[in-house]
């Protein structure tokens, strides 16, 4: 009696959220080369990507932190509290010294910066696929250094110290984005901003706004390679 053919794993699908098209058609080529692997989705904010999940049912959210409106870290959370079901991989430029830890507290199962590479961005995703949480050993090492310690993760910095908000309000001062138009793009009021504004010089220890502007512009350009 001939026996059954073994029947093909189960195509797993994956979201991608980037606000750049480049970045989402590079995707789209690369994962479109793995047999077990589709991409089901393209979403360039947050919004759009909640507003996806319903129709197109992804095993895998592939998401960048710099994202317009709601920050990538904003999405995850949310995802974390209403769909935590389905895991959110940070595929990012960022620094993971400093954001990958903020984004596994955040609810992400993995870190990953856009410079590791095809083979390892295949990597991370099938291991987030199997359960597993994906982070480079020296972060993976800090982590339970943190735990051991009973620290706050975080890699002993000043900006390791800030909240999360009180990030996504450094890093848009840094793009030269003004204290009303964050209020806008964080749906906070200005009275917050400026809340937050004061506890960035307090922890960073700059002693007007001209140097909060320039740490913060410091800090944006060394993200971006400048």
């Amino acid at each position: 009696m001939k026996r059954p053919e073994p029947k093909s794993s189960a195509v797993r699908r994956i979201l991608l959220v980037d606000d750049h098209p480049i970045t989402r058609q590079g995707l789209v080529a690369m994962i479109g080369l793995e047999p077990d692997l589709q991409v089901c989705g393209e979403a360039e904010s947050a919004g759009a990507a909640l507003a996806l999940l319903g129709r197109t049912k992804p095993d895998l959210i592939l998401v960048d932190l710099s994202l317009p409106g709601r920050s990538g870290l904003d999405l995850i959370k949310d995802l974390a509290a209403t769909h935590p079901g389905i895991p959110a991989l940070v595929l990012s430029m960022h620094d993971e010294g400093l954001y990958a830890e903020r984004s596994i507290r955040a609810g992400a199962r993995g870190y990953l910066m856009k410079s590791a590479g095809g083979q390892a961005v295949m990597e991370a995703i099938r291991h987030v696929l199997s359960g597993k949480i994906y982070v480079s050993a020296a972060v993976g090492t800090r982590i339970l250094e943190s735990l051991g310690t009973r620290q706050q993760p975080g890699n002993g910095t000043p900006m390791a110290g800030l909240s999360d908000r009180e990030f996504e309000v450094f890093q848009l001062i840094g793009e030269g984005v003004g204290t009303r138009e964050i209020a806008g793009r964080l749906n906070l009021s200005v009275k917050t901003v400026e809340a937050h504004r004061a506890h960035l010089k307090e922890k960073l220890r700059v002693k007007d706004a001209t140097g909060l502007v320039r740490e913060a512009v410091r800090w944006v350009e060394s993200q971006q390679g400048v």
